[in-house]
């Protein structure tokens, strides 16, 4: 899957239905299992901030993908800084994509 298209799924969801921002609420988000998918930047310095979800998501099988850089996922995530981990919480229009991608 294509980093614009992970990207335009948060955007989708974000307008439609509910998004978490950073790494804490996307962390608090997959431990309830309320998250129904979670999308780390590849781009995370140190990457120790992130290195948990990956374990947290499969326990949990919560699909997990990454994208490249943390300021076009914060951009998607309609925030002006970049931002290493978004979940979402209901994909809203984006529910279809989700699917696909949690394939």
């Amino acid at each position: 899957m294509k980093d614009n298209e992970i990207l335009e799924t948060i955007e989708i969801a974000r307008e439609t239905g509910k998004i978490r921002k950073g790494v804490n609420e996307a962390t608090k988000a997959a431990e309830r299992g309320i998250a129904k998918l979670v999308v780390i930047a590849d781009d995370v310095d140190p990457p120790e901030i992130v290195m948990h979800l990956p374990a947290l998501c499969g326990e949990k099988k919560i699909p997990l993908v990454k994208v490249a850089s943390k300021n076009e996922l914060g951009r998607a995530a309609g925030i002006d800084v970049g931002t290493s981990a978004v979940a979402v919480v209901d994909g809203g229009e984006a529910r279809k994509k989700i699917e696909e991608l949690s394939k």
